[in-house]
């Protein structure tokens, strides 16, 4: 659930409460390019809030084309990963379905189906009958709920949070991956951060205020991991390759593309590339060190109710 939009489009002004703990935004709070961090909870909020029509024409855009997103493999990778994804859901949720938040393709949905486990996904669009056209989660009961990088593009995820500790089956479990603004990589690339991807992520949150947040609701956090999120290593290599020369991206040059944010030339991308293969043992040492230290590019929670 990202994207930019080409087209400028007019935002709305500062936001005037924090999207994950409510508090009004003051004027000592601490002011960050594009974001402001709430002093209560430590939470960034994207400032300016882009308005609903900004983010409607962003995700119609080059995102998400129905041919795919990723060149060579790279969709296929998308898919296994939601399977093992969907195996793991299927071993640690009580029987009943599977609520996905945010589920872009629908991968996790078709994944969980192959698995013979009910399942429903919402996404802002969608021509899918297992899947919701609804920016919210509601109704029903659900033996899990899943925001799989999505919390982060809710306008309201404080309150998705609140709303899916509530729908959950007895023995149910929240499963949330984000990426964390407390990282490594947060802190060393900064504004060139891959995770920052300003404006659609509308909040930036630190691992430990999802941790202390799906605490406070009664619900039990049997696992954190800084690993399990996905996109560490990238995460690294994409801060790397945006530090040389031209600002490269890798990201763009991974997709396909109809999936790029920018037109990229052959031998850039070649050269874009070929640089992030030299440098990925220099990004797997700094995945692995964060991992360690507890400060993951990207954290996973699972959280049950008890």
């Amino acid at each position: 659930m990202t994207g930019i939009s080409a087209e400028p489009i007019q935002r709305s002004a500062a936001p005037r409460e924090c999207a994950w703990c409510d508090q009004p935004i003051s004027r000592s709070d601490i002011r960050l390019p594009g974001r402001v961090r709430c002093s209560r909870c430590g939470v960034a909020n994207t400032d300016p809030w882009p308005t609903e029509a900004e983010l409607d024409a962003a995700y119609r855009t080059w995102y998400r084309p129905a041919s795919g997103r990723f060149s060579g493999i790279g969709d296929a990778v998308l898919r296994r990963t939601r399977a093992r994804l969907a195996r793991r859901l299927d071993r640690i949720a009580p029987p009943g379905p599977v609520l996905d938040v945010g589920a872009g393709e629908g991968v996790l949905v078709t994944a969980l189906a192959a698995r013979g486990r009910e399942a429903l996904g919402v996404e802002r669009e969608t021509n899918r009958p297992d899947m919701r056209a609804s920016g919210s989660a509601d109704g029903g009961q659900w033996a899990a709920i899943v925001f799989w990088h999505s919390l982060e593009h809710l306008p309201d995820p404080g309150r998705q949070i609140d709303r899916a500790a509530g729908m959950l089956a007895p023995g149910g479990v929240v499963v949330v991956a984000v990426p964390n603004s407390a990282s490594l990589q947060a802190r060393l690339f900064g504004d060139r951060w891959l995770h920052l991807d300003l404006p659609l992520h509308l909040v930036h949150l630190p691992a430990g205020a999802v941790v202390e947040r799906l605490g406070s609701l009664g619900l039990e956090v049997e696992r954190v991991s800084h690993w399990r999120g996905g996109q560490v290593v990238f995460g690294w290599l994409h801060g790397m390759v945006a530090a040389l020369p031209g600002l490269p991206d890798l990201y763009d040059a991974i997709r396909r593309p109809e999936a790029r944010r920018r037109p990229i030339s052959a031998p850039v991308r070649m050269i874009v590339l070929a640089t992030a293969t030299l440098l990925a043992p220099l990004a797997v040492l700094g995945a692995a060190a964060e991992v360690a230290t507890g400060r993951g590019g990207t954290t996973y929670v699972e959280a049950r109710r008890v």
